[in-house]
């Protein structure tokens, strides 16, 4: 019998290598065999299909809506407004500690040193916490345009980009920016792409793990509103995850360079962005192990 190994069957598959591994490593590939530490797959093997849990047996957003609805502190509901609120706006250039950010949630009030705050800063922590309440309570939606357009009124509600005449809270831009020097869509285009990027997207059948993270590298390049795309798009991907089941994942700061390079070299090689994203993953599991989580 011949085999391939992990890369090759990556690229066969169209996945990252590291799931292949993990396919080895449950068994999910027959006649899959490890010689040492390297796995050793037939030629002939076909890519294994994702099991799809039923949505209505999702323990996570159970508990999710459970614990927001009934404002439990201390549980998985309020680890995530913490993490997710802190990492996403962090990413973007926040100065607001780790800290600071869940004194802002826990108390509704801020702890402030001998270091100047941007007041901005502030109000988008308080309005992505809205964000993340908005996500869950519509998390078994059709994403649609007026939900994304939903998530960046809340979020930049109240900053001082809202009070300019040239920018749009909770619509399109309009005026053309790029991002980390890539060209983005033209304003006239914004409305065109996004409503046939939804349409794809949209598609019968369960989503997978590397669906939602292509839609979210396609709605970052378009990049539609002036400001606050990657929040945006990072609170869809939460979304995404939560209704199809699938385990959802927090960008750390840590990870935002690789993520970046991920966003960068999709095209080329999906394989960057989806291990960054798998990295993640394993981390939220981490949280869901510790509050007794199933997954």
């Amino acid at each position: 019998m011949k085999y391939i190994s992990c890369a090759e069957a990556a690229v066969k598959w169209g996945v990252s290598e590291r799931s292949v591994r993990n396919y080895c490593a449950g068994e999910k590939i027959e006649g899959a065999v490890l010689s040492g530490k390297t796995w050793l797959i037939p030629e002939s093997a076909k890519k294994p299909q994702r099991s799809n849990k039923s949505i209505k047996n999702n323990p996570l957003l159970s508990i999710l809506k459970e614990q927001k609805n009934g404002g439990l502190k201390g549980g998985i509901y309020h680890k995530i407004q913490i993490e997710l609120t802190y990492n996403s706006n962090h990413i973007e250039g926040s100065m607001l500690t780790h800290d600071q950010t869940r004194y802002i949630y826990e108390t509704n009030t801020i702890g402030i040193d001998d270091k100047s705050v941007n007041v901005d800063d502030i109000i988008e922590t308080v309005n992505h916490f809205r964000c993340i309440d908005k996500i869950i309570e519509k998390s078994n939606s059709v994403l649609s345009e007026s939900l994304i357009k939903e998530l960046h009124l809340i979020l930049k509600t109240g900053t001082a980009d809202s009070s300019k005449d040239w920018f749009a809270v909770g619509d399109y831009k309009r005026i053309p920016n790029e991002v980390g020097g890539t060209d983005t869509a033209a304003p006239e285009e914004v409305h065109e792409k996004i409503a046939s990027l939804l349409e794809s997207y949209n598609r019968p059948g369960r989503k997978t793990l590397e669906d939602i993270v292509a839609f979210h590298v396609a709605f970052e390049r378009i990049h539609p509103f002036q400001d606050g795309n990657g929040r945006v798009g990072r609170l869809i991907m939460f979304k995404e995850c939560l209704k199809n089941n699938i385990v959802p994942f927090i960008i750390e700061d840590d990870l935002k360079l690789f993520y970046y390079r991920g966003l960068r070299e999709w095209p080329a090689e999906k394989g960057y962005l989806m291990d960054t994203c798998l990295t993640a993953q394993d981390r939220f599991k981490k949280y869901l192990d510790y509050f007794r989580i199933e997954y």
